[in-house]
């Protein structure tokens, strides 16, 4: 049961991600430039031939390689039932559909399209899977740190007991 939900968030998740990049790319293309949310974001169109901040740029066979074996495994431990957390697999579910969202655009067109500016901040420009990628990554990194912190202070409390 839980496998065909995974699936249908995974597709889902890649479906608001392509059309968002359709979007973009069909209006944005053209170097049109529109601010958003008072002017603290902007839409702007680039093509990213890299990974995060550009890395690896023009590295495509690595990035392709890379990703898809980021995205086996974390379908390895989703589908063989490793992850007994429902927080932890919604986190794994985030980064396999910005890794796949990612992927079909290296793949294609052998570029990401990136299209979110903050203009708060000196950061990269963005896209939707790669916000999935993000939110998965650090939720998962916060979640697996708080179950440390659990346990140990979980020890303690043993070991004080005595």
């Amino acid at each position: 049961m839980f496998r065909i939900l995974y699936f249908a968030v995974i597709a889902v998740l890649i479906i608001l991600d392509r059309l968002s990049k359709h979007i973009a790319s069909g209006a944005l293309a053209q170097g049109r430039i529109v601010d958003f949310l008072f002017g603290l974001f902007r839409f702007r169109y680039v093509e990213n031939t890299g990974a995060a901040f550009s890395s690896f740029a023009g590295n495509r066979v690595i990035l392709i390689v890379f990703t898809t074996l980021v995205i086996i495994l974390c379908l390895f431990v989703l589908l063989a039932g490793k992850v007994k957390s429902k927080f932890a697999s919604a986190c794994l579910l985030l980064i396999v559909a910005g890794g796949i969202g990612n992927l079909i655009d290296r793949i294609i067109s052998g570029f990401v399209i990136d299209f979110i500016e903050p203009m708060f901040m000196n950061f990269a420009v963005f896209n939707v899977a790669d916000i999935f990628i993000t939110v998965g990554a650090f939720m998962l990194i916060f979640y697996e740190v708080y179950l440390l912190i659990k346990e140990k202070s979980q020890g303690k409390k043993t070991e004080n007991d005595d």
